[in-house]
């Protein structure tokens, strides 16, 4: 093919940029996800003020700095329920997914893709995988009490859902000793 025509020319830059940029895409809306989880009832948002060791324990989950000083997250108004849902982000290959993580009793409730931006591993977004974390709660040693299945070729997605699934497993459990003290 010659690109000596300006048409051309023009329409092969077109088709290299577009083959290169990836967009997000974007599965559930934040307000979406927290109508979800609490069920249409009223919600607060609560913010989450990191100390020292419990930045440590992030960065040891995720097994890279984190840069973060304070965590948002949502709670049920009413205060009898435990309920707390996260919006975390975390690195596949090379650009953050967004997920929504429901937590009931220090145990996971739901599991949601918000925003997908790499250009493969999007399988992560279907419920034969979000389902897997479904009543999984956090062993001593900060892992999941079960195994999750990977998915052929989204192995850093799975790895990076999983981690934040951790991650929110752990900051629950972190806001729910600074109440009670």
């Amino acid at each position: 093919m010659k690109l000596n025509n300006p048409l051309t020319l023009l329409l092969a830059t077109v088709c290299l940029l577009v083959g290169h940029t990836v967009l997000a895409e974007e599965f559930l809306s934040q307000q979406a996800f927290l109508e979800q989880a609490f069920e249409h009832q009223p919600a607060t948002s609560q913010t989450l003020w990191l100390k020292p060791e419990q930045k440590q324990a992030i960065e040891a989950i995720l097994a890279h700095p984190y840069k973060g000083l304070r965590v948002r997250y949502w709670q049920s108004a009413d205060q009898a329920n435990h309920r707390s849902a996260w919006i975390l982000e975390e690195i596949g290959k090379e650009q953050p997914i967004t997920v929504g993580i429901v937590i009931d009793e220090l145990q996971i409730r739901s599991v949601s893709i918000l925003a997908f931006r790499e250009s493969r591993g999007w399988e992560v977004k279907y419920p034969f995988f979000t389902d897997q974390f479904v009543g999984q709660q956090l062993n001593n040693d900060q892992q999941l009490s079960q195994s999750v299945d990977g998915i052929t070729g989204a192995t850093l997605s799975v790895r990076a859902v999983t981690a934040v699934a951790r991650v929110a497993l752990y900051l629950a459990g972190q806001r729910q000793t600074a109440s009670i003290h």
